[in-house]
């Protein structure tokens, strides 16, 4: 088994907190306790929620915080290996093959029959699939990482069954086959992140490599957390308000709630138009920095009013 060493912001769940901390990204404990049980443990963490509360962006303070490369991989329909793992550059090839014919006669010297001639090519023919015209995509990238990475396979339920299996090997055992030159094994295994939004049901196999972690619309103190590092000017009671205001929206019937990310541009939004506080006029000038379907926009515009009045009644102090 590889020796892994653990850098500094993965030796306790309190370090992963503070180091996450320090690049902006606000944890919690779940989510804390699963990065470090997937370095330690070598496992991969399969992280589920609605789109926008920060599934992706926890793999990229993952890399910025620990100073690790980060190789993304956007899983799409149709993806394949030579998109995600590796592919031939077959420009080089047909150069070195071009050069070949004209220092074929060479080569061969003075084989005097066909067999001796394809003896004296057989080292010449193996290097045509030799590591020199190989073009590692990011999923052997993150194999050959000495200093350690973060693989983040993005979206993962937007890909097919057979991307599914051919990442079997590689969250098994840090490893990937080619034919052509055989198995690569990681230098350093990679701090490895899924993500799915649920959009289908992925495979059994694949879910029992993984740990599996939950990433839900957040409460109001940690909501309100994560605007703080991420928009450092806004007020106290601006704060208070805004975040108040979205949790509200939250219960509302609507088909697509506010993310965090929505949250924290709205809030920059306000800043923006120097805002101290919110009113009803300002939330239905905004309101489409939140809401992107038209219907929601139409339901909310309703309630509006009685919305704000609540909101600014129950944050009559900051948070």
């Amino acid at each position: 088994m590889t020796t892994v060493s653990t850098p500094p912001g993965l030796t306790s769940i309190a370090a992963v907190t503070a180091s996450l901390a320090s690049v902006g990204y606000i944890s919690s404990r779940a989510i804390s306790t699963a990065v470090y049980l997937a370095h330690h443990l070598r496992k991969p963490v399969l992280i589920e929620g609605p789109a926008g509360v920060g599934k992706t962006d926890l793999a990229v303070s993952l890399g910025k915080s620990l100073d690790f490369a980060l190789l993304r991989m956007q899983c799409y329909e149709g993806l394949d290996e030579s998109k995600s793992l590796y592919e031939w550059k077959y420009g080089k090839q047909l150069l070195y093959t071009q050069i070949l014919k004209e220092k074929i006669h060479e080569l061969i010297g003075e084989a005097d029959s066909l067999d001796a001639s394809f003896k004296k090519l057989a080292g010449f023919q193996d290097m045509f699939f030799s590591r020199e015209f190989l073009e590692p995509r990011p999923l052997l990238k993150a194999m050959e990482q000495e200093g350690g990475s973060v693989l983040l396979i993005d979206e993962i339920d937007k890909s097919e069954e057979q991307f599914e299996a051919m990442l079997l090997e590689i969250l098994a055992d840090y490893q990937v086959t080619i034919p052509e030159i055989g198995t690569i094994s990681a230098r350093t295994p990679p701090l490895v992140i899924l993500t799915s939004n649920n959009t289908r049901e992925l495979g059994d196999a694949l879910k029992r490599r993984c740990l599996h972690l939950h990433i839900g619309f957040p409460d109001g103190e940690r909501e309100a957390r994560i605007v703080r590092a991420r928009v450092p000017d806004i007020s106290a009671t601006l704060l208070a308000q805004l975040v108040g205001f979205v949790q509200s929206l939250r219960d509302e019937n609507i088909r697509k709630l506010p993310s965090i990310s929505e949250t924290v541009d709205w809030a920059r939004t306000l800043l923006l138009l120097h805002a101290d506080a919110l009113d009803d006029e300002l939330v239905r000038d905004t309101l489409s920095v939140l809401l992107k379907r038209e219907t929601d926009l139409a339901e909310v515009q309703k309630r509006i009013e009685p919305l704000v009045r609540a909101v600014l009644a129950d944050t009559a102090g900051p948070l």
